[in-house]
């Protein structure tokens, strides 16, 4: 019994947590929607010596500074287009480092998977509190 308890805990706690999470990934994207500044950036291969896969976005932010958007794991997944293709990119003015491609599975991509997560672990909280 002290058993299911914990884990019924550990489960509600980690989904409440994970909901939390999806929310501000949620409204953080609603944030670059209202505030952001919109710009159009390159897409560039990586260099030679970086295994990772997908390419880099070089943009320009509003005082011409260059500055380099890494995708990530998200940036095959999110649709980015090939090298040499443009991309729209958002920012928020005062924080130029924390820009965002501009589309719609890029903005929501993470906000879907902790939302997912979150399912999980609430499901997994039933499972244990049903007999």
């Amino acid at each position: 019994m002290e058993a299911e308890l914990v884990l019924l805990a550990l489960c509600t706690g980690a989904g409440s947590g994970f909901l939390l999470l999806a929310v501000r990934a949620v409204l953080t994207a609603v944030r670059l929607w209202a505030r952001g500044l919109r710009v159009t950036g390159t897409v560039t291969a990586r260099a030679a010596a970086d295994r990772r896969h997908g390419g880099l976005v070089a943009w320009s932010d509003h005082l011409g500074r260059d500055r380099v958007l890494d995708p990530g794991a998200y940036g095959a997944l999110c649709g980015l287009p090939p090298i040499g293709r443009t991309v729209p990119v958002v920012y928020v003015r005062s924080r130029p480092a924390a820009a965002r491609l501009w589309t719609l599975r890029h903005l929501l991509a993470p906000s879907f998977g902790w939302f997912v997560s979150s399912t999980l672990a609430f499901g997994t909280a039933v499972v244990v509190v049903s007999p």
